[in-house]
């Protein structure tokens, strides 16, 4: 009969670790649990059966892990486990020629330090780092990138 527990508790333990691995991100109860469970059973090895069935119990559990681990590498659980998918989306790029430095525009929303603007009859992501600028107010561009502007305050 205590055979029987030693080996269920460490069964369970190693299952509940494996768990934890692969399932449940983080520290969690499983993980914590399979410890738990993996130890009472080595513990309990050692009390019924002395320093050598708990020896023996002791090694055969870090063999069993270490099998298991190995095989869990190799068997290509981690691809399985990954999502392998490409991103195909495009970020939307303004024309180059369309706004230049030194353009003006009108804030549409608050910049706070980012928001949208209108220089040229054009609507684009507008930065002002360093100030909060209130919706309508006018802007002078600073700096062009393909996605976004950086602004200043007009004064």
């Amino acid at each position: 009969m205590s055979t029987t527990i030693i080996v269920l508790l460490i069964l369970l333990g190693l299952f509940l670790l494996i768990l934890e691995f692969f399932a449940l991100p983080g520290v969690t109860f499983a993980g914590i649990g399979g410890a738990l469970f993996i130890g009472v059973g080595i513990f309990m090895a050692y009390k019924n059966f002395g320093s050598i069935g708990g020896n023996i119990t002791l090694i055969s559990t870090v063999l069993l892990s270490v099998f298991l681990v190995v095989y869990s590498l190799r068997s290509g659980t981690w691809k399985k486990l990954m999502l392998d998918s490409a991103v195909e989306g495009q970020v939307e790029v303004k024309e180059e020629s369309a706004i230049r430095t030194g353009d003006e525009g009108v804030a549409i929303t608050r910049l706070n330090p980012v928001g949208k603007a209108i220089v040229n009859g054009t609507t684009i992501e507008a930065h002002c780092p360093g100030n909060f600028v209130d919706a309508n107010t006018k802007l002078e561009v600073t700096k062009v990138f393909k996605t976004y502007i950086i602004v200043k305050p007009k004064k």
